[in-house]
């Protein structure tokens, strides 16, 4: 008997690719003829698997992808979660910019958060991202509050979490989804932190619907790791920046000190936030220096 199946890659661990359709996970191989199309299934594929009597279960077909993340290989991300501390450590502005760029490029929903803010008042920091047009949620992982509204954006969606160590990465996923039944620590050897860190991708599915992306990638905020931004392109990444596109004085403007720049002006008149502009100029700089036929 064959059956055919659509399915969600949900691990894909030494050329085995651990497929979830109908509520059963099985393991498959990948038709031979991707090869030759130069394609690779990879974890958060929507796929189509064929399944024989006595055979390996097969991939046979993968779907079209809204969006793909080169390194850790991940496909159809609905959001990616940008977790900082308002303090100890302090945010980086900038790395929190690049991440939303990075995010914006690629497709991708970027959502901030900010924890511990039953240290520190996280208003101003709030203010600069609600004003950029991103999403943004002020959690304390100590009493859960905040944390309902974020759970009920990311449920039924595919989000990864990124966010430098110490700021609460672990206890806000442990608030959003006790379901997981871990502990914090257990959180960290389960989704790839510190010394336990995992070599592949794997999703987790939530009680209420959804996935969380084991990335242990993201836990590094080296973003040319997860793809390069030439300076052509990096304007676009800037949501607020839309409003002026084609209004500066000069059609080739780069947003920089360019006389008669409306995305300057609209700076000194404090609708875009300073820093958001600041990381733009610094992330503009580095991109002055890529090559692309090097990439």
């Amino acid at each position: 008997m064959i059956m055919n199946k659509q399915g969600l890659i949900i691990k894909l661990l030494g050329g085995i690719y651990f497929v979830e359709a109908s509520d059963v996970v099985y393991e498959c191989k990948a038709k031979g003829s991707f090869r030759k199309k130069n394609l690779s299934p990879v974890c958060g594929d929507r796929v189509e698997i064929q399944i024989k009597d006595g055979e390996t279960p097969t991939i046979v077909k993968v779907f079209d992808r809204k969006s793909f993340i080169i390194r850790p290989q991940l496909a159809n991300l609905d959001y990616l979660v940008l977790v900082n501390s308002v303090c100890e450590p302090s945010p980086n502005l900038l790395l929190i910019d690049k991440f939303i760029a990075i995010a914006e490029y690629k497709g991708i929903e970027p959502v901030v958060v900010f924890t511990k803010i039953d240290k520190k008042c996280e208003n101003e920091l709030v203010s600069v991202y609600k004003k950029a047009g991103v999403k943004v949620f002020s959690v304390d992982n100590t009493t859960g509050r905040g944390s309902s509204q974020l759970k009920e954006l990311l449920t039924g969606k595919l989000s990864a979490f990124t966010g430098n160590t110490g700021v609460g990465k672990s206890s806000l996923i442990n608030n959003l989804f006790p379901g997981l039944n871990l502990d914090t620590g257990e959180i960290s050897k389960k989704l790839g932190r510190g010394k336990h860190t995992t070599r592949h991708v794997e999703l987790f599915r939530l009680a209420d619907g959804g996935y969380i992306a084991d990335t242990p990638g993201f836990s590094s905020f080296d973003t040319n790791r997860y793809d390069i931004i030439f300076k052509e392109e990096l304007a676009s990444c800037f949501r607020e920046f839309d409003d002026y596109a084609g209004k500066c004085k000069f059609q080739d403007c780069n947003h920089i000190n360019e006389p008669g720049c409306e995305v300057i002006r609209a700076v000194k008149d404090g609708i875009i936030p300073k820093s958001r502009h600041e990381s733009y100029v610094q992330m503009f700089k580095e991109a002055k220096n890529l090559k692309e036929w090097e990439y």
